[in-house]
C-alpha cells in the first residue's frame, strides 16, 4: 500500500498535487468542486452588484468580502441563497446580515492593520471574519449561548486562529482588552452603552443601528474626541434587537 501510494504522488505533477489538496480541502468542508466553482462565480457577482455596484469603493473591504465565503456562514440549506442581498436566519431569532450592509458599516468603520476591534453580536460571525482580514485584533462577543459556540466551532475548523470570541453581554463591552480602536454593534440599540464609549479610544469610531429597536434604526457613526462625541448619520436600517442590559 505504502508503496502504491508513493508511486501516485511521486507521478503528480505540482500542479496536479495543488489541485489534489484543493480538492481534499473542499471535502473536509462537505463542498464538491463544482459547488465552490458555483459558490465562487456568486461571490463575484455579489461584489460586482451589489457592492461595486452601490456605494463600496474601498478596496480593502471589496478584498475582505471577496476573500471570506459567507455561505460557510450559514446551514447547508441555506448556503445557495448566501450570496443574496438579503438577511438569512442563522437561529435564535437572529441573522446574518446582507452582504451590503455587512461591507457598508466595514467600509465606515475604516480599519487599519494592527487596530483592535470589538464586535458586539457575533452572530454566525461572519462580520468578525471580515474585520480579521483587516486587522489581526478582532474581538467578538455574543449573547446567545448556542451561537457563539457555534461560531466558535466554525472559527476554529476555518482557521481564524487570531481572532477571540466570546459568550457575554456586550452591553458591558471587553474591559480586558480595552481600550479599543473601533466598535462595532451589529444589533439594533436605543441608545449608547456607556461601557462601550469608555472603552473606545480617543480618536476612536464606534457604528451601530441607533433608534427605534422594534421597527428601524439609524446607521451612525460615533468618533470619540478628548472632549465630545461626534455623530455622523447615514442610511436607513432594520436590525434585531440587542437584547439582554439593553432591554432592561
Amino acid at each position: 500500500m505504502r508503496k502504491l501510494l508513493f508511486k501516485i504522488f511521486s507521478n503528480l505533477s505540482v500542479c496536479g498535487f495543488a489541485a489534489l489538496c484543493l480538492l481534499c480541502f473542499f471535502q473536509t468542508l462537505g463542498l464538491s468542486y463544482a459547488e465552490e466553482t458555483r459558490f465562487t462565480k456568486a461571490r463575484e457577482l455579489m461584489i460586482a452588484k451589489d457592492l461595486k455596484g452601490r456605494d463600496i469603493k474601498d478596496s480593502k473591504v471589496l478584498d475582505a468580502m471577496r476573500q471570506v465565503k459567507r455561505h460557510l456562514f450559514v446551514d447547508k440549506q441555506l448556503q445557495k441563497a448566501a450570496y443574496s442581498d438579503h438577511p438569512l436566519p442563522i437561529g435564535e431569532g437572529q441573522t446574518i446580515s446582507q452582504p451590503y450592509i455587512v461591507a457598508l458599516m466595514t467600509q465606515i468603520l475604516n480599519v487599519s492593520p494592527g487596530e483592535k476591534v470589538l464586535e458586539i453580536g457575533t452572530g454566525s460571525g461572519y462580520q468578525a471574519a471580515v474585520l480579521a482580514k483587516l486587522t489581526d485584533y478582532v474581538f467578538s462577543l455574543e449573547i446567545k449561548k448556542g451561537l457563539h459556540e457555534k461560531a466558535n466551532k466554525r472559527f476554529k475548523k476555518l482557521g481564524y486562529n487570531t481572532t477571540k470570541l466570546k459568550y457575554g453581554d456586550g452591553y458591558f463591552g471587553w474591559e480586558e482588552y480595552a481600550p479599543f480602536d473601533a466598535i462595532i454593534i451589529t444589533a439594533a440599540a436605543n441608545h449608547i452603552p456607556p461601557p462601550l464609549i469608555k472603552q473606545l479610544k480617543t480618536g476612536g469610531r464606534l457604528i451601530l443601528p441607533l433608534g427605534n429597536t422594534t421597527l428601524y434604526q439609524t446607521l451612525t457613526l460615533i468618533t470619540k474626541s478628548e472632549k465630545d462625541l461626534k455623530v455622523r448619520h447615514f442610511s436607513g436600517v432594520v436590525f434585531v434587537p440587542m437584547t439582554g442590559k439593553m432591554q432592561k
